[in-house]
């Protein structure tokens, strides 16, 4: 079902029965639901807050020059209340069982309205405009409002992974929100970020090419261009589209190759825009100045048609084409160039095909293509003259390669591919994020756990240090020993010879021993997973790379430094394989988190291809190394059991019994990796347990904290051992 504006002035229709026939109708006859708003704020919302603000901005255009009124009107309220006006009209109509889908830039403050409203709604929002970097979109006074109200989606989609990181990034940066690979953390539950690119719908386009229209008017064209070169174009006449780009790189050709004059034509179609500025009159202009340059009776180096033109003459014009030239600044995707690529395979019109696509780096398609167009960037005139002379002058055979390939992409990236592909990502998302839903996921059931623990063989447990067998809490507090109800529990579960115990920390390998020195045959993990001392052993390994370590260190040592020396009363922490930036005792902890955000994005953007991440706590940003972490280690430790504890006689697995506790974020990955050994039948039974109150993908939660651990673990030691006595 569709829900929509009739895209027109609707006051007028107030308290008639037009009105009322007109919802009726497109409800019964068309399954659309129709938004009635005033006409102030439609206006408001999408001639100002839409077109003023947030294309320019989402293209790189902020509009802040003198003759733009984005900010000298209160375009933002009417913004919110179309978009309220959205968001009730799919509550009123909402059902159990139903998906809503949100689509681009109009409505980005839906999704969340409607999750207040609906917080069980299978909600997915879809980006169809480029999204870009932090530091553009920053500029947005409303910023953070806008961030918000997408993450109410369980699914954000974009088209191409540079806008994807670029949101990860900006969240990550304006609301110091933890950013993963697959989407965002939040307070109490997790957003799926995807990329998956749209296309077109080429049994539709196959059907009207068909059409005695467009053979007509491929006869036409024929017949008018016989013996010339067509480059082609169709575009919105806006400064994004970069069609003054594209004519002056046309002259810049003619006057550079001399030898194509009189044999080269470009057409270019330019479609009105709302956007009201000079580009129109300085567009006219250099047309003029390119036909009365070189023109002649016979022939006409640029046909300019400010007026789109009908669907056959447009097919028409992409068959019949050397080559279609697209200079946009900035575009989310191109489907034009889908379009030509299709219309090229020569079974409508074989005399011209496997035409050259010039197309602008700038613009989503791009990087589908794997540079098999010819990719150009729009303010090199020199590049795009060239890449003009490289598309005529092609061999047949380098011309039939290349489309081959782009064929290939265009045929793979569908529209009915996307649909149907955000779909059933946003049903994988729903669910994996309902599963990790703190109330969804149950209480840890001691009864069942014991059972299983009793019938088991051999075990292992991985037990989180702070916050899980202590309340203790950074890791910059040092701590001389630990309670010894801790230590207690441990060598009672260590008793029992089935039981092989691993305790995980952040903390360093020296400051474990001394805690964990009165236990005996207990494995640890320390710093995260960067080091690993095997149960029964005294020695430390270093799992992480020690000359990478120091290469990133040195890198973002100097990144820290500076936002060091700007938050008075923050300091650096160097542990052997992580950075610390506690940033609690700062004298102005307000702007320090600001700052603080600001860093962790820089650290990441610089970074990334060093392999490390930086991650953005309550009061301090963490470090540390993307390849070693917690569930790294933890493979590492099942690894060697499987290799000492081989299958025998009275054992079938290495490990019959798996248990996994703790409270952090940095615990997360770990219980997702036991709970895949589960799930594959690795691991007989698997056991993840949860103490924080966010989402989690741990299987149960424990809600009595450290305390109930230790009982718990207790309770388990001590059936174990009668069990073993008896």
């Amino acid at each position: 079902m569709w829900i929509g504006t009739l895209g027109m002035p609707t006051d007028a229709l107030e308290d008639t029965e037009q009105k009322q026939n007109i919802e009726d109708t497109l409800a019964t006859e068309h399954d659309m639901l129709t938004v009635f708003c005033s006409d102030k704020d439609f206006d408001g919302h999408y001639s100002h807050f839409c077109k003023q603000i947030l294309w320019p901005v989402f293209h790189y255009q902020i509009p802040d020059n003198p003759k733009s009124k984005a900010y000298e009107d209160h375009s933002w309220q009417f913004y919110v209340n179309v978009n309220q006006a959205f968001a009730d009209k799919i509550v009123a109509n909402w059902k159990r069982g139903d998906v809503v889908w949100v689509h681009d830039y109009h409505l980005l403050l839906v999704p969340n309205m409607v999750r207040k409203k609906l917080p069980e709604a299978k909600i997915g929002f879809f980006l169809h405009v480029p999204f870009p970097s932090s530091e553009v979109f920053r500029c947005l006074a409303v910023r953070k409002q806008l961030l918000e109200g997408m993450l109410g989606a369980n699914l954000v989609g974009f088209q191409i992974r540079e806008y994807n990181r670029h949101f990860l990034q900006t969240c990550s940066r304006i609301l110091s929100v933890e950013a993963t690979p697959e989407g965002l953390q939040l307070e109490d539950r997790f957003v799926d970020v995807v990329n998956q690119a749209i296309g077109i719908d080429p049994v539709s386009l196959a059907l009207h090419r068909e059409k005695s229209e467009v053979m007509r008017w491929l006869d036409i064209l024929q017949e008018r261009y016989k013996g010339k070169k067509l480059i082609v174009a169709r575009d919105k006449l806006d400064h994004v589209r970069g069609v003054r780009q594209k004519l002056l790189s046309y002259e810049l050709f003619l006057n550079k190759y001399p030898e194509w004059r009189e044999h080269t034509v470009l057409i270019q179609v330019a479609l009105s825009s709302s956007e009201k500025s000079d580009l129109d009159a300085t567009v006219s202009d250099i047309v003029t100045r390119v036909n009365s340059s070189w023109a002649n009776l016979a022939y006409q180096p640029v046909v300019y048609l400010k007026q789109d033109i009908d669907y056959a003459q447009y097919l028409a014009l992409l068959t019949i084409a050397d080559a279609l030239m697209i200079t946009s600044q900035r575009e989310g995707m191109n489907l034009t160039s889908h379009e030509y690529l299709f219309c090229q395979d020569g079974k409508i019109y074989p005399e011209k095909k496997y035409g050259s696509l010039i197309l602008s780096e700038f613009t989503g398609t791009s990087s589908l293509f794997n540079g098999n167009e010819l990719t150009v960037n729009p303010w090199d005139y020199r590049q795009c003259a060239d890449a003009i002379k490289q598309a005529l002058e092609m061999n047949e055979d380098e011309k039939k390669t290349r489309w081959e390939n782009l064929y290939r992409a265009v045929s793979l990236h569908t529209g009915a591919h996307w649909f149907s592909e955000f779909l059933s990502r946003l049903d994988r998302a729903y669910e994996t994020q309902h599963k990790r839903d703190q109330t969804a996921v149950p209480r840890l059931s001691v009864p069942v756990v014991t059972d299983k623990y009793n019938l088991s063989k051999r075990r292992l447990f991985i037990l989180d240090y702070e916050g899980t067998l202590v309340n203790w809490g950074p890791v910059n507090q040092i701590i001389p020993v630990s309670p010894q109800r801790t230590l207690d529990v441990l060598n009672e579960l260590l008793l029992d010879e089935r039981n092989s115990v691993y305790v995980m920390s952040g903390r360093l390998p020296e400051e474990l021993d001394r805690v964990f020195q009165r236990v005996p045959n207990l494995g640890l993990i320390a710093e995260n997973g960067c080091f690993l001392r095997d149960h029964g052993s005294t020695e430390w390994e270093e799992m992480a790379d020690t000359s990478q370590i120091k290469n990133w260190k040195r890198s973002v040592k100097n990144i820290l430094t500076y936002y060091l020396e700007r938050t008075p009363g923050a300091e650096l922490e160097e542990r052997r394989c992580s950075l610390i930036f506690h940033f609690g005792n700062a004298e102005d902890f307000e702007s320090a988190s600001r700052l603080a955000a600001d860093c962790t994005s820089h650290v990441n953007d610089a970074c990334e291809s060093q392999r490390v991440h930086a991650v953005l706590l309550d009061s301090c940003i963490i470090v540390e190394p993307a390849d070693w972490t917690k569930s790294t280690a933890a493979q590492q430790v099942f690894d060697r059991l499987k290799s000492h504890l081989a299958p025998d006689g009275q054992h079938k697995d290495a490990v019959d019994f798996m248990m996994v506790v703790g409270d952090g974020r940095e615990d997360e990955k770990v219980f997702k990796w036991a709970n895949l050994l589960g799930d594959v039948g690795t691991v007989r039974e698997v056991v993840t347990v949860s103490l924080g109150s966010r989402s989690t993908e741990a299987s149960a939660t424990l809600t009595q904290g450290v305390s109930g651990v230790l009982t718990f673990l207790q309770r388990l030691a001590g059936t174990g051992l009668g069990q073993a006595t008896a």
